[in-house]
């Protein structure tokens, strides 16, 4: 036979010396290359495996038959025995498949008389786990017509067999792999899987052992060898199951209903103990079928109902399959199956589905088409009809091609998949890609699922990675496990994230809590999830929660895995869309929650018991309550006879100190003002008994109260420390003074004492000293009024600038009108230094009689109408000609010259930002690249400036100006005005243009104050018409000019990115987020022959605005 490479071939033949039979192999010059070790009995069979690691061959011992394996080398490599009595067959032939995972053997009875009939087998061998299992035995009898001729597997298809018999009948066979497993509802499964090996079936029960073939839970002893294993479909009778022999014997073997024990049922292993309950031989069926060549009379032999079953045979033709409905029980007479019809089908049946639920039936031909078989039905018309894909479908059919191929219904929804499993909702798959998916079937679709298989995302809860050629075995349900089997044969058990949480989220909806607990601790799954699935529920329960844990340290363990966060929405998302069920009191946070809620459970229930959880739930806490903590620990203490169940002092000490470091409980205990605790915790530390022995006797000598504050400010608790300090006498006020001033608590100073105290008033004024180094002023004179220091109070007011205040303390201290003048005038001159002019004028004219003064001021900071007021109030009409009038026309004056100049900078900075932006976009578009260096602006077009967008700008420039940004704030605006230059060809040249043109606006300061408003007034009401044409004119002018650049100047493009720090809100006025638009006479108030008109002088609404 050749090697699978064809580079050697191997010989077995008779050494004509010694007479014995040996193997040798040759290369392909004829060089021969070993021969084998001398074997007693090797027969002439020879078949080196496609593969090129063994050969084959079979050896005949003293008292076995064997089928042994040579390595190239000659040397042994295994074997098995063939299940037939020493010199009861020869073996004719041995056949590997393509792929070398099928070995085949070609047998024949020896003939004991010379006319006696013999007996044709061929039997499929495979290898799992270092194991040959006998998988399945033909029988071709003895009759002429059925004794094989040829025998050999399909060059290309790797489980197609051929065989031709005497009577020129040729049989083709297409073998798959399947998985024999139980199936059922949840309540009822117990995941049992059969594995076929000769005349046993091994079962496992993958709920109570996970043990890899050839191992098992129990095995079943058959008379002849094995073809086909089907459980009941029955939801509830999954666990019994029927075996179809090679002889075409059906036996049935039920759970329960027996007493007696069944010998051909034994456990997997010597002194194996399995807590499954082993089911036994009911009764054996014979199905009498009329003499055929084909051995397989039947296949896809399927168990629907009791002593109901389904198979499929040959039909006359090669594409036909004929479908027979065969029934047990009283019909079965003779131990024959009673043939209740036989339904011809055209094309040949290669799969068969029965669902339990819809007890309805699917077929898939060989060309594709999957048919319904309606068994059901009173007539019989119509058997077979086409399978109808409808969207809403119930029953959707999943398949897999040998291609890997997956399809649901009749749509692919994946290219990759080697194996799958349907177990509740969910969907798993293994792929080629060495993952395993888990999807929810449950509100999805094709196209979702699509998605889904296609993506190569990152392993998260739906996928993970396995091991490569990983194959799906069975799901086990109610205990997350996803049984996984190598292609050596071995076996793994994975806990898919996604069968886990969802197990767990049933189990929490029934209130099973132990039973999720334990798994989420053995999957280490984040605890907080038994709160944040249904907080509602689980605080509603909370002491069923605790009696079902009934465990101190695995509520220990839950409290201190306990998160804020809400674990639902980040580690663990609900695959379904559900309504908020949080309900917690508000502003309590989730721990706090919890915590209050199972101490007042465990309280309830048996405090004694749980007391170290109490404690637990105390040091957890947001705020951790030690100081309730250690004083339950102290009363511990001082119980003589502790409860039977609970624990004494010592040992809830030492646990309180493995939660919370030493010095911290120290700390605290201290701040209990308890002696006896402070040194049963201190005794627990490293701390030396001479250091804090003295200290604590030190303590004990003093006044209760001074005792106090001195160990809450040893602590830092000086709000604490103030309170008791105010209770030790008026010795030591200074201390608590000085204690205020240190640590700034004089708002909880003042409320410690009446108002009418004199200690009051002492805090008082030192808070208002303290507010004055703060230059908080006004509060400062606000306290020192209250504290009637009213001197402090008058100097504060007048460092503020709160004249009004300033002149009440004045009022207060008993100033006279001098006096009262002097300070008016005082006042007044800080308020012009402000621009306060109008203020000033009131003080001068109300307290210092000065109205000539006040007038002067009033027209200083352009008040017209005020200073109208006074003039005419104190009849002193001749200020109009020396003061008034001169006043406006100077300010006209002005104004002309503010806006021409504004006028003129807008229109220079417009029109060089457009120069800008040409250059940058000729130079972004590369149109310059050859005239840039004798360009006039070739400033503008250096690397930087082939950066367009804004905030680009800004990020290149930011790092390179790093080490400024650090220094202080007046560098930092240095920098700001550096890089918002307007020096022609600096980078962001067009940023400063657009900086400057928001700030140029001109009529921003003027309309916030509202002084050309007054200013036309008087204007036009001394008969100053054509100055005040002429004003109106050129602000008109301006704010067209303006109105007319805005989408010139801040494009759409510039409003609509919103990286740009510089748009059209640069037309707010400084200071204000408020966008002012510009009042000026409408054109219908115009005389019609150019002349102002009198009647309709008034600043009317505005001709133009910005939103």
């Amino acid at each position: 036979t050749p090697g699978g490479d064809g580079q050697f071939v191997a010989v077995s033949a008779i050494c004509p010396h010694t007479g014995a039979r040996k193997v040798r192999v040759w290369s392909r010059e004829l060089v021969l290359q070993s021969t084998s070790e001398p074997i007693p009995g090797l027969e002439q069979a020879l078949a080196w495996k496609p593969s090129g690691s063994l050969i084959a061959s079979t050896q005949e011992k003293p008292n076995k038959h064997d089928v042994v394996f040579f390595e190239k080398n000659g040397l042994l490599h295994g074997e098995f025995t063939l299940p037939f009595q020493k010199g009861q067959v020869k073996v004719n032939e041995l056949l590997w498949n393509v792929d070398s995972t099928i070995l085949a053997v070609w047998l024949e009875d020896l003939k004991k008389e010379k006319n006696s009939e013999t007996n044709t087998y061929v039997q499929l061998w495979t290898v799992g786990n270092y194991h040959w299992y006998l998988k399945q035995s033909l029988h071709f009898g003895s009759a002429a017509k059925s004794r094989l001729v040829s025998l050999l597997w399909d060059p290309e298809i790797p489980y197609r067999l051929h065989a031709l018999c005497k009577g020129w009948h040729a049989l083709c066979y297409d073998w798959h792999w399947s998985t024999d497993c139980s199936t059922g509802e949840e309540s009822h499964l117990v995941a049992n899987v059969a594995v076929i090996d000769g005349d046993k079936v091994l079962v496992t029960a993958f709920q109570h052992s996970v043990v890899p073939p050839p191992m098992c839970t129990f095995q079943l002893q058959l008379q002849q060898a094995v073809n086909q294993v089907a459980f009941h479909t029955d939801p509830t009778k999954s666990t019994d199951l029927a075996v179809l022999d090679a002889s075409n014997r059906i036996s049935i073997y039920r759970v329960g209903d027996s007493t007696v024990k069944d010998p051909t049922v034994t456990l997997g292993g010597s002194g194996f103990k399995a807590s499954v309950e082993t089911p036994h031989l009911e009764k054996t069926y014979r199905y009498c079928r009329p003499i055929q060549v084909n051995p397989l009379a039947l296949r896809l032999f399927t168990w629907m109902q009791d002593d109901t079953f389904l198979a499929v045979s040959q039909g006359r033709l090669a594409t036909h399959a004929v479908i027979h409905h065969l029934t047990g029980g009283p019909e079965a007479e003779g131990g024959c199956l009673h043939l209740r019809w036989s339904v011809p089908v055209d094309g040949d049946v290669i799969s068969l589905c029965y669902n339990p639920k819809t007890r309805a039936v699917a077929l898939q031909l060989a060309d594709g088409r999957i048919l319904k078989y309606l068994w059901e039905i009173a007539t019989v018309a119509k058997w077979v009809e086409r399978w109808s894909f409808s969207v809403a479908q119930e029953q959707p059919i999943l398949g897999l091609t040998d291609r890997c191929r997956f399809f649901i219904n009749d749509v692919e929804v994946a290219s990759n998949v080697t194996s799958f499993a349907r177990y509740d909702e969910f969907l798993l798959v293994t792929t080629h890609s060495h993952t395993c998916q888990c999807v929810s079937l449950r509100d999805t679709s094709l196209k979702v699922l699509q998605a889904d298989f296609s993506s190569s995302s990152t392993p998260n809860e739906t996928l993970r990675k396995v091991e490569r050629g990983s194959r799906i075995v069975t799901v086990v349900p109610q205990d997350t496990k996803l049984i996984l089997q190598m292609p050596r044969g071995n076996l793994e058990t994975v806990h898919h994230r996604a069968l886990v949480l969802a197990q767990i989220r049933k189990w929490l909806d029934r209130l099973m809590f132990k039973e999720a607990f334990e798994c989420m601790r053995k999957l280490r799954i984040n605890l907080n999830l038994l709160y944040d699935h249904n907080p509602k529920v689980f605080l509603e329960n909370v002491e069923t929660f605790i009696k079902q844990i009934d465990s101190v340290n695995y509520i220990n363990l839950f409290f201190t895995e306990l998160k804020e966060e809400d674990f639902t929405k980040t580690m663990y998302p609900s695959p379904i869309s559900s309504s908020v069920q949080l309900q917690q009191c508000s502003g309590q946070k989730k721990v706090d929650l919890i915590c209050d809620a199972m101490r007042a459970a465990m309280e309830n229930i048996d405090p004694q018991k749980y007391c170290l959880s109490i404690l637990t739930s105390h040091v957890k806490k947001s705020t951790p309550e030690l100081e309730i903590a250690l004083q339950k620990v102290h009363e511990l203490r001082e119980t003589v006879s502790p409860a039977a169940e609970g624990v004494t002092a010592e040992a809830a000490l030492k646990y309180l100190l493995f939660l919370v470091d030493v010095n911290e409980l120290y700390d605290h205990s201290l701040g209990t003002y308890d002696f006896d605790l402070v040194v049963m915790v201190a005794e627990k530390s490293q701390k030396d008994p001479k250091e804090y022995l003295p200290f604590l006797n030190t303590l004990r000598k003093m006044e209760i109260n001074y005792q106090h504050y001195t160990i809450d400010k040893y602590l830092k608790r000086y709000k604490k420390a103030l309170c008791h300090l105010s209770k030790c006498g008026p010795e030591h006020f200074s201390e608590f003074l000085n204690l205020v001033k240190d640590q700034n608590l004089y708002n909880e100073a003042l409320k410690l004492y009446p108002p009418d105290t004199p200690e009051h008033k002492a805090v008082g004024i030192a808070f208002g000293e303290h507010l004055n180094q703060k230059h908080l002023y006004e509060q400062a004179g606000l306290i020192f009024a209250r504290c009637d220091a009213f001197e402090r109070a008058l100097d504060a007011f007048l460092s503020s600038g709160s004249w009004q205040q300033a002149l009440c303390m004045a009022s207060r201290l008993g100033y006279t009108a001098d006096q009262l003048a002097g300070l008016a005038r005082s006042l007044a001159g800080k308020l012009v230094e402000q621009r306060k002019h109008a203020e000033a004028a009131i003080l001068l004219e109300q307290y210092a009689q000065d109205y000539e003064e006040a007038v002067l001021l009033l027209l200083e900071g352009t008040a017209w109408e005020e200073a109208l007021r006074l003039i005419h109030k104190y009849r002193r009409l001749d200020i109009l000609e020396t003061n008034f009038k001169p006043a406006i026309l100077a300010a006209q004056r002005n104004y002309l010259v503010f806006l021409d100049s504004q006028k003129t900078t807008f229109t220079r900075h417009r029109q060089r930002l457009l120069v800008v932006r040409e250059l940058k976009e000729q130079a972004r578009q590369g149109l310059l690249a050859d005239e840039t260096p004798h360009c006039l602006e070739a400033d503008l077009l250096s690397e930087t400036s082939s950066i367009v967008t804004a905030s680009d700008m800004s990020g290149k420039y930011s790092h390179s100006n790093s080490r400024i940004s650090a220094r202080s704030s007046k560098n930092r605006r240095k920098a700001e005005r550096k890089r918002h230059s307007l020096k022609e060809g600096s980078p962001l040249e067009d940023l400063a243009l657009l900086e400057a043109l928001g700030e140029n606006i001109p009529c921003s300061d003027l309309f916030l104050t509202g002084e050309v408003h007054s200013l036309l007034k008087g204007l036009v009401l001394f008969g100053y018409d054509e100055p005040a044409r002429e004003l109106q004119q050129a602000l008109e002018a301006a704010l067209q000019l303006i109105e007319r650049s805005l989408l010139e100047i801040w494009t759409t493009d510039l409003q609509q990115n919103p990286a740009n720090p510089v748009g059209a809100c640069s037309l707010m006025c400084p200071g204000s987020s408020t966008i002012y638009t510009c009042p000026m006479m409408n054109g219908a108030e115009r005389g019609g022959d150019g002349e102002l008109n009198q009647t309709f002088y008034s600043i009317a609404s505005p001709k133009w605005s910005i939103s």
